[in-house]
């Protein structure tokens, strides 16, 4: 660390200089809002909590109730060690001053005017929408009818509180309430747009992740750990689900929490249909649509089948699967409470982020060619081809994910200044060195060269207070 800054030191030196060249300056990564060690403590009760679920919690409906208790074993803990360590409500990014107290009664009226108002928009789509009318998503609903109406009475207070130590107050959710009210002048359809995307992010995504997460949870609690004695196959399953249940917990508990109290806002959500696009191609229900018309490359037997009679190879092929997707999950971890897609609720550095931007994504998709494996001759030769082309559509729809999504965060000179530290000393560097087009654009899917102006904010003054979050 000392060197570090003895570099920084130096390169600020270096920079009052006209004649010295932009490399001389040294990239500092910048700190992270979240600690791994409060994360993990979170885990460790929460997985407590699975424990006290399988001797005593059989009664509880697993996808509902035992859900709702593992949940919640998990995001109580980071947010009550967080406001003692960390103190997010003070961080700038929070916009809150509690010593303010600027409280208005008509201005928190308004705020719930357009708080109501976006809630009700989520309920008529998923009333409106056939995919949410099947029993897939029944456990969801019925958890939402019983937490709803505490959810919009609290609503009434925490608007009050925060409303009178915002530093502008008058936020996306007042915008939405005035333009309600018929108010016009003022008012920022962009903001209004973010806050209805950043409710979307969560319509979409958070029933998905509640249903998936209540299947691993019920896989976990009826688990046989008696059979991890038999084989490697039962320890491969039994650690294959673990290891996702666990990146579920974190992704549905960030989908819930997103409150500017803890600084876990939607501070944006990504604006162009094509981040949109390559994003929601991978979840249900538009993976089933393209994938067995345009992506189906998992055709072919899958990793057992080649090895299941060589337990060497069987166990040595199995572990490397899971090391990655272990690495996976440890890219979700560092969020917290503040995991979600296609909105930006904080820049991570630290964890797996200290070395490259898209840890997950990296791993993720070298898993699927280890399980898959494509490129064995099934078949034939030219099956084998295409499969592996077919995956490699995949891995690239990936690629131009991770890019809109640098392009989202390009607004914000945090991710500036990260995203020039990985490009310096991350773990794949050399890719730059060896291939400039992609580097970080900075505002740009792929770097052009040059100087390039920092992109301009997605929503600027009152409107980025709020933009998407409580």
């Amino acid at each position: 660390m000392k060197k570090i800054k003895n570099n920084v030191a130096g390169a600020h030196r270096v920079a009052h200089r006209k004649t010295a060249p932009e490399s001389a300056v040294a990239q500092v990564c910048p700190d992270s809002p979240t600690r791994i060690w409060i994360n993990l403590l979170a885990l460790a009760v929460s997985l407590g909590a699975v424990f006290w679920l399988r001797a005593y919690g059989q009664d509880l409906n697993v996808k509902t109730h035992a859900l709702v208790v593992v949940a919640l074993a998990l995001a109580l803990p980071i947010i009550v060690l967080e406001w003692f360590f960390l103190k997010p409500y003070r961080n700038p990014s929070a916009g809150l001053d509690f010593g303010r107290r600027n409280y208005s009664l008509r201005r928190t009226a308004v705020k719930l005017l357009g708080f109501y108002l976006a809630v009700g928009s989520v309920a008529f789509v998923y009333w409106l929408l056939p995919e949410y009318h099947g029993s897939f998503y029944h456990n969801y609903f019925s958890v939402v009818r019983a937490a709803l109406p505490w959810w919009l009475l609290l609503a009434v207070p925490y608007f009050y509180l925060l409303d009178g130590a915002m530093a502008e107050p008058k936020d996306s959710y007042w915008q939405l309430g005035s333009w309600l009210l018929g108010k016009r002048q003022g008012i920022s359809g962009r903001a209004v747009g973010q806050l209805y995307l950043g409710w979307l992010v969560k319509l979409f995504f958070l029933p998905l992740m509640f249903v998936y997460m209540g299947n691993n949870l019920g896989t976990l609690l009826a688990f046989d750990f008696s059979r991890l004695l038999d084989s490697f196959r039962a320890v491969f399953d039994f650690t294959f689900n673990f290891l996702f249940y666990i990146d579920l917990l974190f992704v549905t508990v960030g989908y819930v929490c997103t409150l500017r109290l803890f600084d876990s806002h939607i501070r944006t959500a990504e604006p162009s249909f094509l981040g949109w696009g390559v994003a929601l191609i991978g979840y249900q229900p538009f993976w089933s649509l393209f994938s067995g018309t345009y992506l189906k490359y998992d055709e072919a037997p899958a990793w057992g089948h080649w090895f299941w009679n060589t337990p060497l190879a069987y166990g040595i092929w199995g572990s490397t699967i899971l090391l990655l997707i272990a690495i996976y999950v440890w890219a979700s971890i560092p969020f917290g409470i503040r995991f979600s897609n296609l909105t930006h609720r904080g820049i991570l550095t630290n964890g797996p982020y200290r070395y490259t931007k898209h840890p997950a994504y990296i791993s993720k998709n070298l898993s699927w060619w280890m399980i898959s494996m494509p490129f064995m001759v099934s078949v034939s030769v030219p099956e084998a081809l295409r499969h592996s082309l077919l995956l490699l559509l995949v891995n690239f729809i990936y690629f131009m994910r991770a890019r809109t999504e640098e392009r989202h965060l390009s607004w914000d000179p945090t991710y500036v200044a990260y995203a020039n530290y990985i490009g310096e000393r991350g773990l794949f560097a050399f890719v730059g060195r060896w291939f400039p087009v992609l580097r970080f654009g900075n505002g740009r899917l792929f770097y052009g060269g040059g100087e390039v102006p920092p992109p301009a904010p997605l929503v600027t003054g009152n409107a980025a207070v709020g933009a998407g979050g409580c």
